[in-house]
């Protein structure tokens, strides 16, 4: 009699969570340097790279100010926002 040995084939499927944009609008009230200092304050970025998004926003009328996971992004939001900037988020592309 001949020994049947059965083989399992397990596959695993593990998918990420999009990753998710914050965006700052632009807005008629807050002054340049403010958006540049809470984006320093917030994110901990540079003055340089600070200004450089904050003057995309004044140009372009919204900059991704950040991408990550939903969780960490809807934090930096409300923190944005506790500072009386406009924001949003977004699935990234």
């Amino acid at each position: 009699m001949a020994e049947t040995t059965t083989l399992t084939n397990t596959e695993t499927n593990v998918s990420t969570a999009p990753p998710w944009n914050v965006i700052v609008h632009d807005d008629p009230v807050n002054l340049m340097a403010y958006v540049t200092f809470v984006l320093m304050k917030i994110f901990g970025y540079s003055e340089k790279f600070a200004t450089t998004l904050m003057l995309q926003v004044h140009k372009d009328g919204r900059s991704i100010v950040w991408t990550g996971e939903l969780e960490k992004a809807e934090f930096y939001t409300q923190q944005l926002q506790f500072h009386q900037l406009t924001t949003s988020l977004e699935k990234s592309e």
